[in-house]
């Protein structure tokens, strides 16, 4: 594996711009967008440092293999050729991953069953022996994707999704991903330069990122493990040289992060993970409930936020909007307030102008990424408890 090779990045719907601007900042070369994805060239080290990084990537992969396929007995044979052992050892647990859009082929787990078949005769035949399946947490991860009768073989350098940090112990109702929520504040032009709310903070994602965002500070810094720690050629000096490194980069942060929640259980959980990710000293939680709320600070002021819905909503959501609305144009002046929803009926209800909608997928819901403009005026003032 020595010197640059061709890896690819796998991102949600709209992140790709996002993706390839943070591919460029860290040192790729060649990157070039696609759909739901960004490839790019590096070396090893690039490899452990775009798992360590990226914070808009669900998985790095290393393509390994690419040949044309046109019946089982040439995806057998093309598999079989790859040199296994030397990738990883019998003593490891691997999977299979099949995606495909091919007439050669029409069932996924019939490929993955033959390149299953392929892989284990071929270390029977060099080691005499043979590594297992695991379908639910193997060591090794293997894609297959098949397109027409093109077949490319890859290693998925990250294991389980990279949205998986590592610092998000405690959850409420639908936490939002955490790659969704840094893509989602890299969208609204989050750069750690002023104060920061969010007014319904429910797992505290939006303020963990937030706080890497503005630190500097690796997205996966709190991930235990990465599937390439498995792989034969695994240089853990090198890895903690990039660790080091990436570390030596993180910076000040001169202004706050403010959460509210009026939940008591919310509070205490957004507490939690906050202390995980070591950013309490910059991040504010508190109980309270944002109709009655101002805005805590006299400078600008980025909001970004998840209001409830669907289930999740025990009021009628276009008057839930209003209320939100309202309290953005009576007690947030100066303020740019960014909210994401798949209730596209309900932001109607808001009463104010956006000034940026971008399209998005929360999960499999089709989704709105909005912003409204909130100019500095008089204050009105609200009733407290």
């Amino acid at each position: 594996m020595a010197g640059n090779f061709r890896m690819l990045a796998k991102t949600l719907y709209g992140f790709e711009p996002l993706l390839a601007k943070e591919l460029r900042n860290l040192g790729a070369g060649r990157v070039e967008e696609g759909v739901r994805n960004v490839s790019f060239e590096g070396d090893t080290g690039f490899m452990y440092k775009a798992n360590l990084c990226l914070r808009t990537a669900l998985k790095v992969m290393k393509p390994i293999s690419r040949f044309k396929v046109h019946n089982e007995k040439e995806l057998y044979r093309n598999v079989y050729q790859i040199d296994w052992p030397q990738l990883f050892g019998e003593d490891k647990t691997f999977a299979i991953d099949t995606t495909m859009s091919s007439d050669v082929f029409r069932n996924s787990m019939f490929v993955s069953q033959r390149a299953k078949d392929a892989i284990v005769d071929k270390f029977r035949a060099v080691t005499r022996q043979r590594p297992n399946v695991d379908s639910h947490d193997p060591d090794v991860r293997i894609n297959i994707h098949l397109f027409r009768n093109n077949c490319t073989v890859s290693l998925d350098s990250s294991g389980p999704s990279l949205h998986q940090r590592g610092y998000r112990i405690a959850t409420n109702i639908a936490p939002i991903n955490e790659v969704l929520a840094a893509g989602l504040l890299l969208h609204s032009g989050w750069d750690g330069q002023t104060d920061f709310l969010d007014p319904m903070c429910g797992s505290g994602t939006f303020l963990i990122e937030a706080g890497m965002i503005a630190c500097n500070i690796p997205a996966n810094i709190n991930r235990e493990f990465y599937a390439f720690q498995h792989w034969k050629d695994y240089d853990a000096g090198l890895h903690e040289k990039i660790v080091n490194a990436s570390l030596n980069k993180t910076r000040e942060f001169h202004h706050r992060i403010f959460g509210y929640d009026k939940a008591p259980s919310a509070v205490r959980k957004v507490q939690e993970n906050v202390d995980n990710a070591n950013l309490s000293d910059y991040i504010t939680i508190e109980r309270k409930d944002f109709f009655r709320t101002e805005k805590p600070t006299d400078s600008k002021l980025h909001i970004v936020f998840n209001p409830p819905y669907g289930e999740r909503l025990q009021i009628d959501p276009d008057a839930f909007y209003a209320k939100i609305g309202d309290a953005l144009k009576q007690d947030y002046p100066g303020t740019d307030a960014w909210l994401i929803t798949s209730n596209l009926e309900a932001l109607k209800y808001l009463g104010l102008k956006t000034s940026r909608r971008i399209k998005t997928f929360n999960g499999k819901l089709e989704s709105r990424l909005v912003k409204y403009e909130m100019y500095e005026g008089t204050k009105k003032h609200k009733p407290t408890d």
